[in-house]
This record gives C-alpha cells, sequence and structure tokens, in this order.
C-alpha cells in the first residue's frame, strides 16, 4: 500500500535551509496498521503530508495505493482518506450537509452518498445530529465527523495525523472504539501519528520511529521494547536483625541469571531494596523469590514496571518522547 525511498523534504525560512525529513525509506503492507511516533518537528506530518500528495517531495519517491505520489497525486487521493489535526468540517455548516459534500467531491453518486453518510453517522454514534451545525458539536463529536469525512469515499488507506490530540480521555477511547471497528469490517490500512504512547503500544503492528527527519527504528511494539529497554523489577528486603545490610550481600550472591543490571538502595526507614533491570520482568519474579528464600532472605514486596515506548526512545536518542510531547 505505501513504499517510499529516500523521501526528503526541505523548507527556506529567512533564508535557512530546514531539513524536515531527511531521507526515509519506508514499506507498508495491505491492512497493517502503522504508527508514527516522535517529538514535536520530528518529521511525522510532514511525511504524511508527502505520502498523501498534499506537499511534494524535495527528493526520493514514494508510491501510495499503487500510484506515484509526485506524477499521480488525484489518483492516490482518489483512494485514500485524510484526516489531518485541524477539524474538517466548516463550522457554520450542517453535519449531513458535509458528509454528503464530501461524496460530491469524490464523485459519489447522490444516492449511495446518501446512504454511506447515514450509515457512517450511525456506525459513529453521530445520527439525529444531521441538521445540527459543526460549530454545535462537542469536540469529540467534531473528531468523529472527521473520521465519518474522511471515510465518505471507502478509501483502501487511510491516514490519521494525530487524531485524539484535545481529547479527554473517555473521548479517545470513544473515538478509536469507532475506528478499529470500521478498520476491521473495511480491511482498511491504517498510518497515524500520535503522541500519546498507549495509543501506538496497544494497537499498532508496528511504531515507525522518527527523529530529526529520520527513521531511528521500525518494528513491533513488543520487538522495540525487548531490543531497545529493560522491565524494571523492585525488590523490597527486610534488613537483618542487627539493622544491618548485609542481607543486600547476600542477595546479590544469589540472584539467576537474566539480570542485565542491579541497584541497591537503603530506605530512610531501614528497609531495603533492589532494583533489577532484565528483558523478562515477570518471569523472572518467581526465581528471584525462590532464590532468596534459599539464601534466607526475607522479601517484603515485588514490584514490575514493564518496558514502555518511552524508554526505547530515550535509550536510542537520550530523550524522553514522554517529556517533549508534554512540552
Amino acid at each position: 500500500m505505501v513504499r517510499a525511498r529516500g523521501l526528503t523534504k526541505t523548507f527556506t525560512r529567512k533564508k535557512e535551509v530546514v531539513e524536515a525529513v531527511k531521507g526515509i525509506d519506508l514499506d507498508v503492507a495491505e491492512g497493517e496498521l502503522v504508527a508514527f511516533l516522535g517529538p514535536n518537528g520530528a518529521g511525522k506530518s510532514t511525511t504524511l503530508r508527502m505520502l498523501t500528495s498534499l506537499l511534494a517531495p524535495t527528493s526520493g519517491s514514494a508510491e501510495v495505493a499503487g500510484h506515484d505520489v509526485a506524477t499521480q497525486p488525484a489518483q492516490v487521493r482518489s483512494r485514500i482518506g485524510y484526516i489531518g489535526q485541524g477539524n474538517a468540517g466548516g463550522y457554520s455548516y450542517r453535519v449531513g450537509d458535509e458528509l454528503r459534500s464530501q461524496g460530491q467531491f469524490y464523485s459519489v453518486p447522490k444516492e449511495i452518498a446518501r446512504a454511506r453518510a447515514a450509515s457512517l453517522l450511525e456506525a459513529l454514534e453521530l445520527d439525529g445530529l444531521e441538521k445540527r451545525t459543526v460549530i454545535s458539536l462537542s469536540g469529540g463529536q467534531r473528531r468523529r465527523l472527521d473520521v465519518a469525512m474522511g471515510l465518505m469515499n471507502h478509501p483502501r488507506l487511510l491516514f490519521l495525523d494525530e487524531p485524539t490530540t484535545g481529547l479527554d480521555p473517555h473521548a479517545r477511547a470513544n473515538l478509536w472504539q469507532h475506528v478499529l471497528r470500521l478498520r476491521e469490517e473495511n480491511g482498511m490500512t491504517m498510518l497515524l501519528t500520535t503522541h500519546y504512547l498507549d495509543e501506538a503500544d496497544s494497537m499498532a503492528e508496528r511504531i515507525v520511529l522518527i527523529d530529526h527527519g529520520e527513521v531511528i527504528a521500525d518494528a513491533s511494539p513488543g520487538r522495540l521494547k525487548r531490543e531497545h529497554a529493560d522491565d524494571l523489577v523492585t525488590i523490597g528486603l527486610e534488613a537483618d536483625a542487627d539493622g544491618s545490610a548485609d542481607a543486600l550481600v547476600r542477595a546479590r550472591a544469589v540472584l539467576p541469571d537474566g539480570i542485565t543490571s542491579v541497584e541497591e538502595r537503603r530506605e530512610a526507614d531501614g528497609s531495603l531494596r533492589l532494583a533489577l533491570s532484565t528483558v523478562h520482568g515477570p518471569d523472572l519474579v518467581p526465581a528471584v523469590i525462590r532464590s532468596l528464600d534459599g539464601a534466607g532472605v526475607r522479601v517484603r514486596s515485588t514490584d514490575v514496571r514493564a518496558a514502555s515506548l518511552d524508554d526505547v526512545f530515550l535509550n536510542l536518542t537520550g530523550r524522553s518522547l514522554r517529556e517533549e510531547a508534554a512540552a
């Protein structure tokens, strides 16, 4: 569905050349859901705008849905849906009119457009709002209308540029529930950008990490976390009766294999903690507890923090994606 090679985009601002995208290679198979992750200014939205033919590449090539974005933009646009960061509906227009107009833009026959609009309104829980103006809708309703407008031409490929930014958690979950159901029903391929790591982690089959206009990693969420981050297992220990920290020494001596790093801490209340980095945290806990028990070290508590995509980005770049997104 998508094949890009050496895709670049440079802008000139006040005589200064800005390299927004620096030679991206990308392949997306039919039916995949791929998420672009990266901080603001990384080149995610610029890449999507080039793939949708809205922005001409400076160099490189891209084929989308079987057509060249530079030489066949009309054919590309007729086969895709695009949901940008801003609301697509005109605020003073009525919901039903906007959907039917969108159908006209794609030369969908009137009766088919009318039926399709009614079906999408029902599927996205917007039925009964056909005569409401866009400005009278809530933020979540407007975003669902954007999705409906992006699907009026029954696209094989849907682009979503930060579709849930600004929505509260309930509205985000609601929107994704509808989008994923429609994807399953229509077998769509989807490319999205998002700042929400939980969205990308739970829904995308592949994550493409972009930083400074370049792809720095491309794999499934699970593989990225296995290869570039560790789980953190924290074990709380009871100090010895004499108040010494000898339990830490005995504990370190019997720790099982599979641990990449160990940090020892003595808390203000006298309790002891071991912080263990490992690839498979939940699987390691039983073995650690058995080893410590055999050495006479009493365990007070255990906690496992699973590796995250933010950990992956931090380890690859030295910066936190979560903190940069918030900033």
